[in-house]
């Protein structure tokens, strides 16, 4: 059928009937959902789950109308967003006026610029975290990688978030206790139509998680509220708000859903994503050998240092298609604010939208060999005249991350300061995605460290 989106004529949407769609969708989520968009090539599809309906879009040209071109119409809004509000309330990760008035406070905290004036200090934080590990590689003891990544990156995101205003024991207590929170949703994420007046497993753990998580932050809000000091983390910045324009302050519980909302984006999805890059590497030894050859070159012994960033350059497309194979925001669900066109498909008021990278990033007429690990396609001038849209981690158009900047800094300097001082071994998978807030391996990815004999205290 022709399209005539003026004269209100649409494409019957493709429906995948529910015998087909449900099986895949309670086994393995994550990768049922990008197998559906390469079988249908990228056409607006709906889903059909009994009650629940929604559209998978993972065409570019769509993904971009969703986010960017159209944004006003697809909200961070109905059942999906339901779960994270819980934790995040009505913050950055919000619709309207908390989030406008958030970005606009946070946004020059999490530029490529100011980013770099932090980097120097991330730097110690993560080198001193890596070297902890020696006890590991010296004793021969097992590491489970997923609880390393994150002890590192949620110490030196502290750091930005909070100055050092919060003690390492308190720090301690917010890795695992949003990890918790992550896990926990699934349930509600796989069936988002349930209502919360009924109990559903994970109910419990998640709000414990989320207690844990306000025993820690509000005293340190209160706490900078009465410093009234000119930090440079984020936590000041939120504090001065409206000291200066004379407009309206945040109030406590404004801040910290800003603060735990960034501290998810920053930390437990940059955790999450470098937790896949060891498998991958174990499965690809030319690209580990690679890496390995230039971190030695750059960094040899370490430590580690911002002014190395410019020189990883093939870190740096080592990460950037880590993060095109598994992008931790694995999944953006959307609500149409208002009847639209998408596709030649006629998409509801309230109709929900499912866009996921992960899929989008598995499309072969826009990426040849798309389930293969292969730096190669961000080498320079590889990806000239690629479709925006065609990847898009973390997000795009105004509701874009603001953590990937963050990210870019952070995630070299963690894998050099690692690679620098250890050989990873990575016991054998397979390793499969769990469809949590953020994407993570299923099975826990246990690897074993072996000291370089160049890193500090190893002898000669």
């Amino acid at each position: 059928m022709s399209i005539d989106a003026t004269a209100g004529t649409f494409r019957r949407s493709r429906t995948v009937p529910v015998h087909r769609a449900l099986p895949g969708l309670m086994r393995d989520p994550v990768n049922a959902l990008a197998e559906m968009g390469r079988r249908v090539k990228g056409e607006v599809v709906r889903l059909d789950l009994g009650l629940f309906r929604p559209y998978l879009v993972t065409h570019p040209d769509h993904v971009q109308q969703v986010l960017r071109a159209e944004w006003t119409g697809y909200r961070r809004d109905g059942m999906f967003w339901r779960p994270l509000r819980r934790m995040t309330g009505a913050s950055v990760l919000g619709e309207d006026e908390p989030w406008e008035s958030s970005r606009k406070v946070l946004q020059p905290l999490f530029t490529r610029r100011y980013i770099a004036t932090l980097a120097g200090e991330m730097a110690k934080v993560i080198t001193d975290c890596v070297s902890r590990l020696d006890a590991y590689a010296t004793s021969g003891r097992s590491v489970d990688i997923m609880e390393e990544m994150s002890r590192i990156v949620n110490r030196a995101v502290i750091r930005v978030l909070f100055g050092d205003r919060i003690t390492p024991e308190e720090g301690e207590l917010l890795a695992p206790a949003y990890d918790t929170a992550a896990t926990s949703i699934n349930f509600r994420l796989l069936m988002p139509f349930m209502p919360y007046s009924v109990r559903v497993p994970g109910d419990r753990a998640f709000m414990r998680a989320v207690k844990t998580v306000d025993d820690v932050v509000f005293p340190v809000i209160r706490q900078a509220r009465a410093e009234r000091d000119d930090g440079h983390d984020v936590i000041s910045a939120l504090c001065r708000v409206g000291q200066e324009d004379g407009g309206a302050p945040l109030d406590d519980q404004q801040i910290r859903d800003n603060l735990v909302s960034v501290y998810g984006a920053a930390s437990e999805s940059t955790a999450m994503t470098l937790t896949w890059l060891w498998p991958l590497l174990e499965a690809h030894p030319h690209v580990a050998a690679r890496l390995q050859e230039e971190i030695d070159r750059v960094v040899g012994a370490g430590p580690v240092a911002p002014e190395h960033l410019p020189e990883l350059r093939y870190t740096g497309m080592v990460l950037q298609e880590l993060l095109r194979l598994y992008p931790a925001g694995w999944i953006f669900p959307r609500m149409a604010a208002r009847t639209a066109e998408l596709g030649g498909t006629r998409i509801k008021a309230g109709a929900q939208v499912l866009i996921s990278p992960y899929a989008t990033h598995r499309l072969d007429a826009f990426w040849e060999r798309p389930l293969d690990f292969d730096p190669e396609r961000f080498a320079p001038g590889a990806r000239d005249g690629a479709h925006r849209y065609s990847y898009f981690p973390f997000g795009g158009g105004p509701h874009q991350c603001l953590g990937k900047h963050l990210f870019h800094v952070e995630a070299p300097l963690i894998v050099a300061a690692v690679l620098s001082r250890f050989r990873i071994q990575v016991a054998a998978g397979p390793y499969t995605p769990f469809p949590a807030a953020s994407l993570r391996p299923r099975e826990r990815v246990m690897v074993n460290l072996l000291p370089l004999r160049h890193a500090p205290g190893v002898a000669a």
